[in-house]
């Protein structure tokens, strides 16, 4: 059985997308790759109306100064890690879909499969700039990477799957997990986009 290392992630967090490159850099370094257990967080659950959209008047504790802090530094990793993003930031896009079609599939396909529609979200969200909180968007990505998109499409009107992401993000908040990426291997820990050589010492260090 192969390795692997646990993050939780929301599509949204422009972090989540360069601790991703972090790892892909670390992986780089490694003979046999780590797999991937992703498990699911939701960053908009306070600011999200029942049609879906975000509202910015909850108050989160976010205010333009934190996102002027934010921008800075996603910009300072994304040149660390020579990372090309088209957005620094994402405030309007909601991920809830896209996690629930990124569950089902994480279910019911290979994790290879998995791990290619995972990458193609975070592709089109962070590089296209696409919304991928368009169900159209996540059946276009889904048919690229050999996913039935019909399936997609079912499995976000499937009342059933939704809530089961919903538990899946109050047992986040249970296990203790306050902000992501987290990265989890072993029992042990490291929160952010953390550099690659801070996921080895998580990983290798712990072996």
């Amino acid at each position: 059985m192969s390795e692997r290392i646990t993050i939780y992630s929301d599509y949204v967090c422009p972090f989540c997308y360069l601790g991703r490159a972090s790892l892909e850099q670390y992986q780089e370094t490694r003979d046999d790759e780590l797999e991937i257990d992703w498990q699911p967080f939701d960053l908009r659950a306070q600011k999200r109306r029942p049609d879906g959209s975000i509202d910015h008047s909850v108050d989160d504790g976010k205010d333009d100064d934190y996102f002027e802090q934010a921008k800075q530094n996603v910009q300072r990793l994304a040149d660390e890690y020579d990372v090309e993003m088209a957005l620094d930031l994402s405030r309007e896009i909601d991920s809830f879909d896209a996690q629930v079609a990124s569950w089902y599939v994480k279910g019911h396909y290979p994790y290879e499969t998995w791990l290619a529609f995972d990458e193609a979200i975070l592709a089109a969200l962070w590089e296209d700039g696409r919304d991928i909180g368009d169900v159209d968007v996540l059946v276009d990505l889904a048919s690229k990477v050999d996913i039935d998109g019909d399936e997609v499409r079912s499995a976000l009107d499937d009342e059933t799957l939704r809530e089961e992401l919903e538990e899946q993000f109050r047992e986040a908040q249970q296990f203790g997990i306050t902000g992501v990426p987290t990265f989890v291997y072993d029992e042990y820990g490291a929160r952010g986009a953390v550099p690659p050589e801070h996921l080895e010492r998580l990983v290798e260090g712990t072996a």
